[in-house]
């Protein structure tokens, strides 16, 4: 059993680095919902009236209830960064059976690995929660209309809920991934990285066909959202779910109108490592289509619900909506928005990440017959940071797209309210979404590169 134990803490010391950005996310994650139930206490640390703690202690269970969700939300995150861990290390687990390990003693150290890497995360999360308490103690003073001073806050019951929340979280996902394991054949798990990828883009008939059915979908979201937008909240998930199959089929569509234009250009095409980039990206069209297509579409969401958060705490402020007392009792709505639409975007930008670290574990046995036949490491480096910087740009580009339209309707219900300085939200909202891509981005490059290049 310590045997096992020193196993799991060293396989954990020894992936840090190469999976940065899957702790850096649990460690947001974890802050975030911290903060979020936590945010009652900072307002109360401010110092409220008697009214204002009434409403409070309402907004508090609404709060709350809500959390349920992201908890949610965050165990499907947890359960896609464990399957693509998984899938990056059958080979390993199959090295621990050929040694003499039964399959109980393989889940053994998976389980204990994952509830490390919880543990670690959940302290970072709500260490940071602690120490960024200011900044969101401020963000809820806005939001709830109260005077803020720059303080640290720690709640101890949002500690506890926080902890509480991780550990269903991490103890399904253990066992999910024990369990995934163990029922995996020897040799599927040892020649997993050898499954070919297969594409499936059709002749002219089917792209045309594709090209009809995304234009049609398109039109729908679109339209509902520009013309009938009482409908389009009514019917808001299968309007998700439709926005999401169009960027799919757009996303495949556009890869490969890509992938041929480039060819076009032969000059430039056999320049460097820019055919091997082409076909690394055009490989994967098939099975990162949809994961593309959901990141544009929570991207898209995250911004419409930041702004809608952020523009309807400045129309509680309206005269009209401060004369009838019903600002305050509000105010939860707008949290909710900005706190939902932080969610949705952590949740894109880690599923974006670990696909595109999935898609490198694929990719480093091609990175390893490159540099054997003797290519620089600089351009292979640049191979890598332009397919991230791809599959970073297009899916914004994608979601600001769709939000030309969901905008639309904010600007409307904000303009309703009164709102003032409209434009300045939107401005501020989509310059942090593009700053946290970048960062993002960044982190996912340099993981990238200790996956799939050659050691020095």
């Amino acid at each position: 059993m310590q045997l096992y134990l020193k196993l799991a803490v060293g396989n954990v010391r020894r992936s840090a680095r190469d999976y940065s950005v899957y702790f850096a996310t649990l460690g947001f994650a974890a802050c975030l919902l911290y903060s979020f139930v936590a945010s009652t206490d900072y307002l109360v640390a401010l110092g409220l009236s008697t009214e204002q703690m009434g409403v409070l202690g309402s907004a508090g269970d609404i709060l709350q209830a809500f959390s349920v969700f992201t908890v949610l939300v965050f165990l499907f995150l947890v359960r896609y960064a464990n399957r693509f861990l998984l899938r990056r290390r059958k080979r390993e687990f199959a090295l621990y059976e050929l040694m003499g390990m039964g399959r109980g003693a393989t889940a053994f150290v998976l389980i204990a690995e994952t509830a490390l890497v919880g543990a670690c995360a959940l302290a970072l999360g709500i260490a940071l929660g602690g120490a960024l308490s200011p900044a969101f103690g401020a963000i809820a003073a806005f939001v709830f209309n109260v005077s803020w001073r720059p303080m640290f806050a720690f709640s101890a019951g949002s500690a506890f809920w926080t902890a509480g929340c991780f550990s269903v979280i991490f103890a399904l996902n253990a066992l999910d991934g024990a369990r995934n394991m163990t029922k995996r054949p020897l040799i599927e798990l040892f020649f997993a990285d050898r499954t070919p990828e297969v594409i499936r883009l059709g002749g002219r008939l089917a792209r045309a066909g594709q090209v009809a059915l995304a234009a049609v979908l398109l039109a729908v979201v679109w339209g509902a959202c520009l013309f009938q937008p009482i409908c389009f909240i009514a019917f808001i998930m299968p309007m998700g779910f439709a926005a999401c199959v169009a960027t799919a089929l757009v996303a495949r569509l556009g890869a490969s109108w890509w992938a041929d234009r480039a060819r076009a250009r032969a000059e430039a095409y056999w320049s460097g490592l820019r055919a091997f980039t082409v076909r690394q990206v055009e490989a994967r069209v098939s099975s990162s289509s949809m994961a593309l297509a959901c990141v544009c579409v929570l991207i898209a969401a995250a911004v419409c619900m930041m702004v809608a958060g952020f523009a309807f705490s400045v129309g509680l402020r309206t005269p009209e909506m401060l004369s009838n007392g019903m600002s305050a009792s509000l105010a939860p709505i707008g949290y909710i928005g900005i706190f939902y639409g932080s969610v949705f975007l952590l949740s894109a930008v880690a599923v974006l990440s670990l696909q595109q670290l999935s898609g490198a574990a694929d990719a480093r046995r091609a990175y390893g017959t490159l540099a054997q036949l003797g290519c620089d490491r600089i351009d292979m480096r640049s191979s890598v940071r332009a397919q991230v910087r791809l599959y970073f740009c297009a899916p914004l580009a994608g979601a600001f797209i769709h939000d030309l339209f969901g905008l639309v309707l904010v600007a409307f219900l904000s303009f309703a309210l009164g709102v003032q300085g409209f434009f300045a939200i939107v401005a501020g909202v989509l310059g942090f979404t593009v700053m946290l891509m970048a960062v993002y981005a960044l982190m996912t490059a340099r993981a990238v590169e200790r996956v799939v290049l050659p050691r020095v």
